[in-house]
């Protein structure tokens, strides 16, 4: 778990501004960790998180465009289903409340990242820590006899 910032930029939506945005971060050599894009009529948020915040802010400024910075969780999570949702319930059950999350997956069997905009950071990253992100016999793999040799 690792607090990072996150790039909300605000975009017209027409083609060729979501691949100018993120054709000047790849030749800046910036890899992106995480991203989400949603859209209106009228204009796109991009969500993004980079390996360099500092390099990403400098794009975003050279390229005029409008945007805000976002301290938010980065979790390294199993890349299975209800991984995010452990985090979930977690964060639930000690009343911290959860503003929008989004996750990436990695290849089969891999890790997956999970993005997550809390309302209190310090508390969530307590109360994560103290209970490890992925510390319940649901994370752990099991292995199972099969019937014959259960015996």
């Amino acid at each position: 778990m690792k607090l990072e910032k996150q790039f909300s930029v605000f975009m017209i939506n027409k083609p060729g501004v979501l691949a100018n945005v993120l054709g000047e971060i790849a030749t800046s050599k910036v890899n992106i960790l995480a991203m989400t894009m949603m859209d209106s009529m009228e204009h796109g948020v991009l969500r993004v998180v980079s390996t360099d915040a500092e390099k990403t802010k400098a794009i975003l400024t050279k390229l005029n465009m409008p945007f805000s910075e976002t301290d938010i969780l980065c979790l390294t999570l199993s890349n299975k289903p209800g991984a995010l949702a452990e985090v979930a319930e977690k964060l639930a059950k000690n009343h911290i409340n959860i503003t929008y999350a989004y996750c990436t997956a990695g290849a089969w069997g891999g890790k997956a990242t999970g993005i997550v905009k809390v309302a209190d950071l310090n508390k969530a990253m307590k109360i994560l820590a103290t209970n490890g992100e992925h510390d319940s016999a649901r994370s752990k793999p099991q292995v199972r006899r099969s019937l014959s040799t259960r015996r």
